[in-house]
């Protein structure tokens, strides 16, 4: 693994870190969190998924 992807995976870990309190703040209800983690989750797999075929 090399630096070209130790610093990206960095750069997402520390955006994690500054918005991941704010987001549990502000989904303080289990269903309301269940949700809009369910559509994250989404839109992260449909990202990975045009990745794959544009990259691959």
């Amino acid at each position: 693994m090399g630096l070209e992807q130790i610093v990206p995976a960095i750069a997402l870990i520390a955006v994690l870190i500054l918005v991941l309190p704010n987001f549990l703040r502000s989904n303080s209800e289990k269903k309301q969190l269940f949700k809009n983690l369910s559509i994250w989750g989404i839109i992260v797999l449909v990202v990975v998924i045009l990745s794959y075929l544009i990259f691959a």
